[in-house]
C-alpha cells in the first residue's frame, strides 16, 4: 500500500501527553513577569504564589471552603502526600486499571503496609466494577487514566453522603472534565498536564472533610517534611496561601499563571472542555472510517478526551515504526504508547491542542501506518 505524504502538517506537533503542548501562541516573552532571582517568601513572592491559587480556583470552580495547595514532586508528590497524610484510620478500596493506578495500589500496600486495602483492578481499555466500591472506606482513584483513556464517565457512582474519603487523581483530567468536586475529598494534578505547565510542581485540593481528618488522625509511620500538612495538629494554612513547603521556580509559577489567564480569557472550564471534545471527536471520525485502528477503550462513555490511546491491527512493532517516522517527520512527537501499556499510539487531545493541528495530523497516521506495514 502506497500513499503520498501529506500536503498539510500540524502547526504544533506537539501531542506529548506529559509535558503537554503549551497553550496557543505561547512564547518565552510571556513569562517577563517571572520573578527570577527572587525569594518565594518575598511579599512579591508569595502574591504571585497566592495567584496561581486564587486563579485554579476561578478556572476550576472550586468551592470556596476547599482549599487549594501548590506542593513538591508533581502530581506524583500530591497523590503521595495524600497518602501518606490521610490514609489508615479506615480501609481503603484502591482502583486501578492502568499504570498509575496501579502505581498507587503498590504505595499503599507495599509502602504504607495497610492491613486493610482492598484493590479493584480492570484491564487496559475498561473500568473495575464500581458498584463494588464500599465508601464506609476511604477511596483511591485516578479519574482518567492516562494511559489507558479510560476515564470515568462521571460522579454519579459516587454517593454524597459518604463515611470514607475519596482521593482522586485528577492530573489529566483536570480542566478538561467535569470534576465534580461535592464527589471528591482530595483532587491532585499537575501543571505539566492539560494546561501545559512546567514540570516538578503539583496542586492539592482538600475538601473540609480531608482537613478534619488531618487534624483528627496522626499517622503512625515518620512523615517526610514534603509531605507534612499539619503543625502542631492543625493545617498548615500558609501552605494554601502561598507560602510553599520547598521552593518553587518562580519560572514555572509564571508559566502556570499565564495559562490560567489563557484558560480564563477564553471562557474557563466550558470552553476548555470543549476544546478537549472537539479534539477527541476528530479522533472518534477518524476512527470510524479506518478498519486498522481502534480506540483502546471500549465503553465510548469512558473514552478519555485528554489522553485518546489507540490501538492497531497489525504486529506490535508497527506503532514503534509511526512514532518513528512521525517524528522524522516533524508532524508528531512522542505520541508512542506509554511504556507499561499494550503497543500503540497515544495522542494528547487537551484544550490547548488546535483542532486543526488533530486534522492535520490524521492524514500522516494513514500515511505512516502505509510505511511501516510495506
Amino acid at each position: 500500500m502506497t500513499i503520498a505524504k501529506p500536503a498539510v502538517r500540524p502547526a504544533i506537533p506537539h501531542f506529548s501527553s506529559g509535558p503537554c503542548a503549551k497553550i496557543p501562541g505561547w512564547s518565552p516573552k510571556l513569562l517577563d513577569r517571572a520573578l527570577t532571582g527572587r525569594s518565594h517568601r518575598s511579599a512579591e513572592g508569595k502574591a504571585r504564589l497566592k495567584r496561581a491559587i486564587q486563579l485554579t480556583r476561578e478556572v476550576l470552580e472550586v468551592p470556596p471552603d476547599y482549599r487549594i495547595g501548590i506542593v513538591p514532586a508533581s502530581d506524583t508528590g500530591a497523590v503521595e502526600m495524600a497518602l501518606w497524610s490521610l490514609l489508615g484510620p479506615r480501609g481503603v478500596d484502591l482502583l486501578a486499571w492502568e499504570s498509575f493506578g496501579e502505581g498507587w495500589v503498590g504505595d499503599v500496600v507495599k509502602q504504607l503496609k495497610l492491613k486493610d486495602a482492598r484493590s479493584l483492578t480492570a484491564p487496559y481499555g475498561e473500568l473495575p466494577d464500581l458498584s463494588q466500591v464500599d465508601f464506609t472506606r476511604d477511596v483511591v482513584f485516578a479519574w482518567n487514566g492516562t494511559t489507558s483513556g479510560v476515564r470515568v464517565a462521571d460522579a454519579a457512582w459516587i454517593p454524597a453522603a459518604r463515611d470514607g474519603l475519596t482521593i482522586c487523581d485528577a492530573t489529566s483530567a483536570a480542566f478538561a472534565q467535569r470534576l465534580d468536586f461535592a464527589k471528591l475529598d482530595v483532587v491532585t494534578f499537575s501543571w505539566q498536564k492539560v494546561l501545559g505547565g512546567e514540570g516538578a510542581h503539583g496542586v492539592i485540593i482538600l475538601s473540609p472533610r480531608a482537613v478534619t481528618r488531618l487534624e483528627t488522625y496522626t499517622p503512625p509511620w515518620p512523615m517526610p517534611k514534603i509531605f507534612r500538612l499539619t503543625s502542631g495538629g492543625k493545617l498548615s494554612a500558609g501552605i494554601f496561601e502561598g507560602e510553599t513547603i520547598n521552593t518553587p521556580s518562580m519560572l514555572c509559577v509564571e508559566d502556570y499563571i499565564v495559562a490560567l489567564e489563557w484558560a480564563r480569557g477564553i471562557g474557563g472550564p466550558k470552553a476548555l472542555r470543549s476544546r478537549a471534545d472537539a479534539n477527541a471527536a476528530a479522533i472518534e471520525a477518524w476512527l470510524a472510517r479506518t478498519p486498522w485502528a481502534q480506540n483502546l477503550a471500549k465503553v465510548p462513555a469512558t473514552r478519555s478526551n485528554t489522553s485518546v490511546c489507540l490501538t492497531l491491527t497489525a504486529d506490535a512493532s508497527v506503532p514503534k515504526k509511526m512514532a518513528k517516522l512521525l517524528e522524522a517527520e516533524g508532524v508528531a512527537f512522542d505520541i508512542g504508547a506509554y511504556r507499561d501499556a499494550p503497543p500503540g499510539l497515544r495522542i494528547w487531545c487537551g484544550a490547548t491542542v488546535e483542532t486543526a493541528d488533530i486534522e492535520a495530523l490524521l492524514p500522516w497516521l494513514d500515511w505512516a501506518y502505509a510505511q511501516a506495514i510495506s
